[in-house]
């Protein structure tokens, strides 16, 4: 059975009058490959530690205390200290109003949280505000205190329950006029190459489905590790597209349009022939039928991922191992 996952934050929801003891639980989780740190030419590890700066000691982090550098001096805090000074005790998520989801613009969105009531008692509590929110199609904007910091948040009803979503303070936002100096403003286009841009966008229209996309540069950092335990090399990535040049723009533009608009059976490439095409696709049936069928049952799930990755079977990233395994035989024997 697996373990059960405990709230990285728990206090009291309240709107108006109402009170709702939740949990909060972290919704997505990094699949990124780490790496430890080891001197060149050996296998020793590289161990980051806390060093006092004068004398070289490590430092215990009992006997670390917070300093804020006022220039002519530090004014120490200790943690104990924040936590005294935290509004509403860090333990108070309490809704000031309800706005509409379209006017929170997206850059304002930072991390997703689920939030779960704190036993089943409240669980109607906890589905009424769902359902509410739900029907209005408004999200809650609360402020909250978690681990010393406080954090703007905003309560949405999403698929039968609610998550909460950190928010950036509005003084973190930057300015991109401040940022970028090369912003080009309303640069002139002409018509032709407007309607182009248009008819590009057109064709390269897709339907959202998350579970199409997946991190191929984790699957090479992967595929680089086992090459190289194996002694093999790997294939160098193709370098970056030149840039588009004003002059080459509307040839790029009506190119594109060609390409995307292209049948998706032929991968976006034209066929010097009909027969052609046809007779390749004849060989590859051929082939895929005299191909023996391939024992999965000793795979792990990670092997499994990597082969409904190179056949671009959809939904891949939410299968489970057994998921994986029949997906990959229903696709292998298909004509």
């Amino acid at each position: 059975m697996a373990a059960v996952a405990r709230p990285v934050w728990a206090g009291n929801l309240s709107f108006g009058l109402v009170s709702l003891p939740v949990g909060l639980y972290t919704a997505t989780d990094s699949h990124t490959i780490h790496f430890h740190q080891l001197q060149r030419g050996t296998s020793d590890r590289i161990r980051n530690r806390r060093v006092n700066e004068r004398t070289g000691d490590e430092v215990e982090l009992d006997n670390i205390v917070k300093g804020y550098d006022t220039g002519d001096e530090y004014v120490l805090v200790e943690p104990k200290e924040l936590d005294e000074i935290a509004p509403g005790r860090s333990r108070s998520l309490e809704i000031t109003g309800f706005v509409d989801l379209a006017e929170v613009d997206p850059i304002f969105f930072d991390k997703t949280y689920y939030l779960g009531p704190r036993g089943k008692e409240y669980g109607k509590v906890y589905s009424l505000l769902e359902q509410a929110l739900a029907k209005a199609d408004k999200a809650g904007i609360a402020t909250f205190v978690m681990r010393q910091h406080e954090y703007l948040v905003a309560l949405k009803a999403e698929n039968g329950l609610l998550t909460l979503h950190t928010l950036h303070w509005a003084d973190e936002i930057r300015d991109p006029k401040q940022e970028i100096d090369t912003l080009p403003g309303k640069a002139k286009a002409s018509d032709k190459e407007l309607t182009m841009a248009e008819q590009l966008i057109g064709a390269m229209s897709i339907t959202w489905d998350p579970g199409e996309f997946h991190d191929t540069f984790q699957e090479k950092v992967a595929a680089l590790i086992d090459a190289k335990k194996a002694g093999e090399t790997v294939e160098k990535a193709e370098p970056a597209a030149d840039p588009t040049g004003v002059v080459d723009l509307m040839e790029a533009l009506r190119a594109s349009v060609e390409r995307a608009s292209s049948p998706k059976a032929t991968g976006g490439k034209a066929t010097a022939s009909g027969k052609a095409s046809a007779s390749s696709k004849a060989s590859a049936k051929k082939r895929i039928r005299s191909t023996p069928k391939e024992d999965l049952s000793g795979l792990s799930k990670a092997d499994l991922y990597k082969k409904a990755a190179a056949a671009n079977l959809p939904g891949r990233s939410q299968m489970s191992r057994d998921d994986l395994v029949k997906a990959l035989s229903s696709s292998a024997s298909r004509p």
